[in-house]
């Protein structure tokens, strides 16, 4: 850890003199003439750039007189100029139909302009080290982001941004909130189309920018896909990896017509082996934009995006010495069998998911638009796993092929219902289905109060019903099980398709308005923002109401808000200055409501979670040294957590509030343009993430407050938060070997990641002991990338190498009873692995 310190510290003062000429001008729209922020200006074949202020001017170094500038901004054409031509007034037309209304829905922030924490990933970036990866690990060299493959199927991935787990991590697609409406999760699999379509990406940490009120207490990922271009073309791709990665993809525009239509599609297939055993997967993914220009007024513009696939799934972690015991080391996985010679998933995961939106942007004069996106959102899919008594091998335990480490033997299973006289199935697989219908609207309104003050203002309505059950889907030789879960229906027959254990749908309804008041003067900006919104849960219970099929609970709501706000103040054209604080009244989730899956019982006492959040943040700009450090604390009080007892058919249960944690860290990250064609990075993040109290003697009582049960006390003052490193450190280093020909190295650093733990769980006074702290790990990644003409057709190489070293680290731990690696269960991360892949453009 010394030496990253040193070489980051390295990377940060190093001074390289070389004979250059600096030139500086400006970069507006070529429609309304405003400022563009944070366009990018770089000299042509190598990695030397600058990126616009808030009054859309920038200087750069060049290595001549005669060099050539590449000026590009996201929604915009990309033009080439000469270093010695006049750049004071230089102007970028819009290049897509709808990306710029789009960017300002979903709360982009600003450099030097929004006070918030943020890291922009360009398309181009995506496009480049992507490969195989999932959307969360091209993000692992950002300040106080640690992300996982978790078990290491196919979009099994996840995020956590400043020690706060995808339940507080905001996504948007476009401006629309995609999280889950029950458990506020980001299943990445759902949205691998996203890879392909991403026109860009920020991450916003802390409470950011957002005016809707959404989950961002760790952060906010804030994707924008790609709209329809103005300009007729396309690509199609190829990409081949390890354990037989493939995948082939195409995009096609179709340009702006003369009547004002411009369509862009895209779609892909991807599949494989999966580096662990048993994760097989196949997925198709699309996206579609439809753009109409009806008027100078009016446009309206169709998206819809998807990924239908099915993957197999490492789902149970195993203690070290499992993985050290199996012959296949890491990629050791039990959760897979095998059936007639055939490669059989019992725990996977198959969904799909489209989003489809229809945004209309209507200016109403020059200082007045209004932009509403009407969405809905079909989910069908589950996870796989197994029904009935598996453990029929020696010592009551599952049956292996070729050893206890081999894959499951479901040849043996089969036999043993085909052996059944009755013909009932004694195992069985099932699938535990989640269905949703997603429905909602955003509307905004940007109003320009006058030449300093501007005023957003909308509405946020959603309505979401999830359709939760268990299904047979195979019988496994048998030909029916007997059930008694449907207190209406004892003794039901079930084949394949049925339904059992639980059926219920959860319903989720959210009405939401905000406002946000912006202020701009000189080098000052201001912003506040108050949003408000109700969540109302309900469930319609189908299986243990006697007597009525269908048992639906009234409404019950939870009136949140979130109010914040912030200002950058900008030194000069080299130093800046911001800071940000907010508070939130968030509603609990829907599992802290309706507590059993069986049961329309729900917690009447449901408490609303608190959040207070500040930061501060400093940033340097020059032309070849971007440089941003900033301290931040955030305390979350009365975390949901709930307890329960049932006492003559009834249950009761105990909202046990007063379980504090507070995350506090400082980040610091830089780019360095050393000379025109070598570019290094730096990332340092070092946080302090603790549970902060103890709570002693709360009861559960009956509705007449006799109490039920012993009393539940929890002893977690002072442990560390688990899950998420929280030491992260990255360097990187970008080198162009010749025009077009660019190599790139990243070595990202983990420490202090202790395993994750219910705090409520520590109910014994005398352990206070740390959870497990899986070892500090360095892991280097190296990439490619050449860009070159076959048969005039531009095209590009990509290459990527992952975990060069191979380096054997935990990824994901759970705390076992003894606190320590011999109980711990775990997910190894990947070995090395590799992509590599080809795009035409046309």
């Amino acid at each position: 850890m010394r030496k990253l310190l040193l070489c980051f510290s390295l990377v940060i003062g190093t001074l390289i003199t070389a004979a250059q000429t600096t030139v500086s001008g400006t970069i507006t729209d070529s429609e309304t003439g405003e400022a563009l922020i944070g366009a990018t200006v770089l000299e042509k074949g190598t990695n030397n750039g600058s990126i616009t202020d808030i009054t859309g001017s920038f200087s750069l170094s060049v290595s001549s007189g005669d060099a050539t500038l590449v000026v590009s901004y996201v929604g915009y054409e990309t033009i080439e100029v000469g270093a010695n031509s006049d750049l004071s007034s230089l102007t970028l037309q819009s290049g897509s139909i709808g990306l710029q209304e789009v960017m300002v829905i979903a709360s982009f922030g600003i450099d030097r302009k929004t006070p918030v924490a943020m890291a922009n990933v360009r398309a181009d970036v995506i496009e480049a080290k992507i490969g195989s990866q999932e959307f969360p690990e091209i993000l692992k060299s950002t300040p106080g982001v640690f992300a996982t493959k978790e078990g290491g199927g196919f979009g099994d991935g996840r995020i956590n941004i400043r020690g706060f787990n995808s339940e507080n991590v905001a996504v948007l697609i476009n401006g629309i909130p995609v999280n889950d409406m029950e458990n506020g999760r980001i299943f990445w699999s759902n949205w691998a189309g996203l890879t392909d379509a991403t026109s860009a990406m920020q991450v916003q940490r802390g409470l950011g920018a957002s005016k809707v009120a959404v989950p961002s207490i760790g952060g906010t990922i804030n994707i924008v896909s790609k709209a329809s271009d103005r300009q007729k073309g396309g690509y199609a791709q190829v990409n081949t990896g390890n354990d037989a990665y493939r995948k082939a993809g195409f995009q096609v525009s179709t340009g702006l017509t003369e009547n004002g239509w411009a369509v862009t599609l895209s779609a892909s297939k991807t599949e494989g082996d999966g580096y662990v055993d048993g994760t097989e997967f196949l997925g198709h993914s699309y996206f579609a934009n439809i753009a109409k220009q009806i008027n100078d007024s009016h446009e309206v513009t169709f998206t819809a995006v998807g990924a239908k696939q099915r993957h197999g799934q490492r789902q149970n972690q195993q203690t070290l010495a499992v993985f050290d015991a199996a012959p296949q080391g890491i990629k050791y996985n039990a959760d897979w069998g095998i059936r007639d010679g055939q490669v059989v998933n019992v725990e996977d995961n198959f969904y799909h998911k489209p989003q489809m939106s229809l945004n209309h942007y209507w200016t109403i004069s020059d200082g007045t638009e209004l932009s509403t996106a009407a969405y809905a959102s079909w989910g069908t899919g589950g996870g796989g796993g197994t029904g009935g008594n598996w453990q029929i091998g020696p010592n009551n335990t599952i049956p292996k092929k070729g050893g206890p480490y081999g894959p499951t033997d479901i040849d043996l299973l089969v036999e043993t219902n085909v052996a059944n006289p009755s013909g009932e199935s004694l195992a069985w697989q099932r699938a535990s289905r989640n269905d949703h219908n997603w429905f909602g609207v955003l509307s905004t309104l940007n109003h320009e109060l006058s030449s300093n003050l501007t005023l957003m203002a909308g509405l946020d309505l959603r309505r979401y019903v999830g359709k939760h059950f268990y299904e047979v889907t195979d019988l496994l030789g048998g030909e029916y099980i007997v059930n008694n879960d449907d207190v209406n229906n004892p003794n039901r027959v079930l084949t394949v398709g049925d339904k059992y254990n639980y059926n219920y749908d959860g319903q989720v309804g959210w009405q939401g308005a905000f406002g946000q008041v912006e202020y701009t003067s000189g080098d000052l900006s201001v912003f506040g923002t108050l949003s408000v919104s109700n969540t109302s849960y309900s469930q319609v219970e189908r299986f243990n109401t006697v007597g009525n099929s269908e048992d639906e609970t009234d409404k019950i709501n939870f009136l949140g808000f979130q109010v914040k706000g912030g200002a950058n103040y900008n030194l000069n054209s080299n130093h800046n200055v911001f800071a940000n604080v907010g508070f939130f009244s968030k509603a609990p989730f829907y599992r802290n409501v309706f507590l059993s899956r069986t049961s329309n019982n729900f917690n009447e006492e449901a408490e609303n979670e608190k959040i207070l959040s500040f930061e501060v943040g400093y940033g340097y700009r020059e032309s070849n040294l971007t440089l941003n450090v900033n301290a931040y604390r955030t305390q979350w009080k009365d975390r949901s957590f709930v307890r329960s007892q049932t006492q003559n058919n009834i249950q009761f249960f105990a909202n046990i509030l007063g379980v504090d944690a507070v995350h506090q860290g400082i980040e610091v990250d830089a780019v360095y343009d050393v000379y025109r064609n070598l570019k290094l990075t730096g990332m340092l993040s070092v946080q302090d993430n603790i549970w902060q109290n103890d709570i002693e003697n709360v009861f559960i009582e009956d509705e007449d407050g006799n109490q039920i049960g012993s009393a539940i006390s929890v002893y977690s003052d002072a442990l560390k938060v688990g899950d998420a490193a929280q030491t992260t450190a990255s360097l990187g280093i970008t080198y162009e070997l010749f025009d077009g020909f660019s190599l790139g190295a990243d070595y990202v650093y983990f420490n202090n990641l202790y395993a994750s733990f219910d705090p409520i769980g520590r109910t014994d006074e005398s352990d206070r002991n740390q959870a497990w702290k899986a070892p500090a790990v360095g892991i280097l990644d190296v990439n490619l990338t050449y860009h070159f003409d076959i048969a005039g057709l531009d095209s590009s190489i990509f290459g990527n190498v992952y975990n060069v070293g191979n380096v054997e680290y935990v990824a994901d731990a759970n705390d076992g009873g003894g606190h320590d690696a011999a109980s711990a269960q775990v997910f190894y991360a990947l070995g090395v692995n590799w992509n590599v892949g080809l795009k035409l453009r046309f």
